[in-house]
């Protein structure tokens, strides 16, 4: 018997930092030349593109423009509306502390009973007041606020349709 032998070809170890070398086949692509019509419908697509393109730009600049001012007057409304809860608070202060130095120096029950009387209709009267206004300046700063931001989007809007 004879014994065969085979030779193996002993492959060259890929180290962990090489990459195997992959050839893309190349293709030769036929040379085609686009028809006019699609060439005229591609173009009149991007122009119209260009166009949309800038009517929104138009209209988010204007959109940003009425949300910077409609925040300012919020900001503003803001800080007059806790104006007026200061304003409002301080007045209920200086009564609270009047009435305690009226009731301490009272001589009878009776004359406390009037005075207590007399300081809770007076601070009935003021806090419905103070809530008038407070609930007057609020719709204000609402009515501020929201009708510029209404009408700047509406307008936005309509440029853009």
């Amino acid at each position: 018997m004879t014994e065969a032998t085979t030779t193996v070809k002993a492959k060259k170890p890929v180290s962990s930092f090489e990459t195997p070398k992959l050839e893309m086949p190349s293709f030769d692509m036929p040379k085609m030349e686009v028809p006019a019509a699609f060439r005229e419908f591609a173009e009149k697509g991007v122009s119209q593109a260009k166009d949309n393109w800038e009517k929104m730009k138009a209209a988010t600049e204007e959109a940003t423009d009425v949300l910077e001012t409609s925040y300012s007057t919020a900001t503003k409304g803001a800080a007059d509306y806790g104006q007026a809860v200061i304003d409002a608070t301080r007045t209920n202060v200086n009564s609270a502390f009047d009435f305690f130095s009226e009731i301490v120096t009272a001589k009878s029950l009776s004359e406390m009973v009037e005075l207590s009387t007399t300081h809770a209709r007076k601070q009935f009267e003021t806090a419905t007041a103070q809530a008038k206004e407070l609930t007057a300046l609020a719709q204000k700063v609402a009515t501020e606020t929201a009708e510029p931001l209404k009408a700047g989007m509406t307008s936005a809007f309509k440029k853009v349709a």
